[in-house]
């Protein structure tokens, strides 16, 4: 480190002020290594969030994590609102779910949920009737 005017804070800083430049102060290899620890902290959250996914056990019923959620009155209108087929396939998921459940069975790990096929079928139509639901409730206020 050298002395000089021009401290961290700038050009004014007061005379005698440490300035303690970048290359001193191992700022690129800072900023290399927080780069490389978001990265691998995104790595990492995925990791977690596998880890958690298989820990919560539904998927070695055979949920998905939408067949999952609390049918209150808007998850119950957006499973309503779903095509046939992905209706069927969920009302099938969770009979058999029901099935091992009262069998105390879990079915065979080439046939769980996987992490990466599991996508939420049931987010779109419920953000449509949530949004229309608080647009209903914003016009009855008027």
């Amino acid at each position: 480190m050298r002395q000089s005017r021009g401290g961290i804070g700038g050009a004014d800083a007061p005379p005698g002020t440490l300035r303690i430049t970048q290359k001193a102060a191992g700022c690129s290899e800072v900023n290399m290594a927080a780069r490389a620890s978001v990265a691998g902290g995104g790595r990492l959250m995925d990791k977690f969030r596998k880890w958690y996914y298989n820990a919560a056990g539904f998927n070695k019923l055979g949920l998905m994590r939408d067949d999952t959620w609390y049918e209150d009155d808007d998850v119950k209108e957006a499973v309503r609102r779903l095509p046939e087929h992905l209706y069927n396939e969920r009302m099938f998921r969770i009979k058999r779910a029901l099935d091992l459940s009262l069998k105390h069975q879990i079915l065979p790990k080439d046939q769980w949920v996987k992490y990466e096929e599991d996508h939420h079928y049931l987010e779109p139509y419920l953000k449509e009737v949530i949004r229309e639901r608080l647009e209903r409730e914003e016009w009855n206020k008027k």
